[in-house]
């Protein structure tokens, strides 16, 4: 059992529903599995499920625990800072790919 690290750049949603009430609401949560470090109060890309970058967002708390399932999982609660413009989201997409993501199929 151990902690892993997120990128500091990278918070990737794989859940739409998830993506959608933070920027419908601009408050929001995500559920990752494992134990993970995420830096609160730090700013982060948003990526959608399909990695593509669409919002600047703040971490505002990192709950790791053991579900009732007895799995290990992260809750992740963030606010929306803004979302990108189109050619941010271009640009911040495209250095994904070649940062963390691997080339595009």
């Amino acid at each position: 059992m151990g902690f892993s690290t997120e990128f500091n750049s990278v918070c990737k949603y794989k859940s739409e529903q998830e993506l959608y009430e933070l920027l419908e609401y601009g408050r929001g949560k995500m559920v990752k599995s494992g134990f993970r470090v995420f830096p609160t109060g730090q700013k982060v890309i948003a990526y959608t499920p399909n990695n593509e970058a669409i919002a600047i967002v703040r971490i505002l708390a990192s709950i790791a625990e053991i579900n009732f399932q007895g799995e290990e999982v992260t809750e992740v609660e963030m606010e929306l800072v803004r979302k990108l413009t189109e050619e941010e989201s271009r640009i911040q997409t495209a250095l994904a790919y070649e940062m963390f993501f691997g080339d595009r199929k």
